[in-house]
């Protein structure tokens, strides 16, 4: 062996062993400094009752059937219809035609006749005559009672065979307020709510109809119920001061540091109206419960507290809890756009360095980052707890791909944190060593 081979064989040598020490050095010195602080408790050994969460998966669409008020067999007249009236001889001139009227409701064919509105007490006022009630009856009805009034009795003010003729000019409306909420973001883009004065036609007054006029059904970001609010401005008094005698004082509904809600009842005056529910607790609302009458109010509130955050390798950022599905540990990373699992062994990367070609190693996004030779695969979820308290749950993904017991669902406010293992830290200073020295001396002892 010559000099040269010998110096060259000795130089490796020794750069193999400053490559041992350098890794021994950094195990040491991450143990010693404490750079991984935050360990958390097995999911194992985590009671149940904080990692239970009420499931989505389970839950099925409420039918629309169940929105919209039953047809009528017949439209009923009532207080705001305007009919178009025409009695010969007593409600026009005979020697002229009695007018036209096209509504703008295009489902009305046109009316003949004066326009004549029923009263709030359901009566239409006409000459000669006393009021008369119609409410409840159908124009043929009406038009028969109208007759009867001015024909009937001992003595009757028109003839048997007189024209009297009934239509329907404008139905009656219901006017209600919807306001949506579920319009608006997260981070830096302002809530953009919404309000719509709809005035919906008289047997039309549901609740799908009002939807429909406004928008739609609510969207992803909009809870899985409507509120209906009726009543008075003093029914709204009533109830805000209900919910602040329930304070932690007095220690019926709340205590020192938690408040159960379910123990707070809702007003008289709102009726709650679920769009999803569990087959084995199906919504008991009925029909009355649906139709809206004059000046409620609708409201669909922001899901924008059904958020979760991330941080670590994830980066910082709130995110989304999907409304309708199930959102486990590995859904949120991925949610995140962290990766889930090895793509690889690393053969592929080592030789890639070697060569000098080529991403090296496949970071978080796949390829590219020096030093990253080792995925994070442990997750910490930092869940709030009662009295302000808080809980570190550790998962490890690795586990939680083959095992579904580690795969705990997420809750709003939960901060999933994707880090590293000591382990693969000290994997990833390794191998960015080794890489450095293939890339400086070449591939070849």
């Amino acid at each position: 062996m010559t000099k040269l081979s010998q110096f060259i064989s000795s130089y490796r040598s020794r750069q193999i062993r400053a490559l041992c020490i350098a890794a021994a050095i950094v195990t040491l010195s991450v143990t010693m400094t404490g750079c991984s602080t935050v360990s958390g408790i097995p999911v194992g050994r985590v009671p149940a009752e904080i990692l239970e969460v009420e499931r989505k998966d389970d839950y099925q669409d409420i039918s629309m059937l169940r929105l919209r008020q039953d047809p009528p067999e017949f439209y009923a007249l009532g207080p705001g219809d305007v009919l178009g009236v025409y009695i010969k001889g007593v409600v026009g001139d005979e020697k002229q035609l009695p007018p036209v009227h096209y509504p703008e409701d295009t489902s009305l064919p046109p009316a003949v006749g004066y326009p004549t509105p029923i009263r709030e007490d359901g009566t239409v006022s006409l000459p000669i005559v006393k009021p008369i009630n119609i409410e409840g009856l159908s124009i043929v009805e009406a038009s028969n009672r109208i007759r009867e009034a001015y024909t009937g009795g001992p003595a009757p003010i028109l003839p048997k065979d007189s024209e009297v003729t009934l239509t329907m000019i404008r139905k009656r409306h219901i006017r209600v307020l919807v306001i949506r909420q579920e319009n608006g973001g997260l981070a830096d883009i302002s809530k953009r709510g919404t309000g719509h004065i709809v005035d919906l036609p008289a047997y039309e007054n549901d609740l799908l109809n009002a939807l429909n006029s406004t928008g739609g059904l609510p969207g992803l970001d909009a809870e899985n119920q409507v509120l209906i609010y009726r009543g008075m401005y003093q029914d709204g008094v009533s109830y805000d001061n209900l919910v602040s005698a329930a304070s932690p004082r007095d220690g019926q509904m709340c205590d020192d540091c938690f408040c159960d809600e379910s123990k707070i009842p809702d007003p008289a005056h709102v009726t709650r109206v679920p769009l999803r529910y569990h087959p084995n607790n199906p919504p008991s609302f009925g029909e009355d419960d649906i139709i809206l009458g004059q000046n409620d109010i609708v409201i669909i509130r922001s899901r924008e507290n059904e958020t979760f955050y991330t941080a670590g390798q994830l980066g910082g950022g709130e995110h989304y809890l999907p409304r309708d599905k199930d959102l486990d540990v590995l859904g949120a990373v991925a949610i995140a756009g962290g990766q889930i699992g090895q793509t690889s062994t690393g053969v592929m990367a080592l030789s890639a360095g070697a060569g000098g070609g080529g991403g090296f190693g496949g970071g978080r996004n796949g390829g590219g980052q020096m030093g990253q030779f080792c995925q994070p695969t442990e997750v910490l979820v930092i869940r709030e707890l009662p009295c302000g308290d808080q809980i570190t749950i550790r998962v490890d993904l690795e586990r939680a791909l083959e095992d579904p017991s580690q795969r705990i669902l997420i809750k709003p406010n939960d901060v999933v944190m994707l880090k590293y293992k000591l382990s693969e830290e000290v994997g990833n200073v390794f191998l960015s060593l080794l890489q450095f020295n293939f890339l400086f001396n070449g591939s070849n002892f």
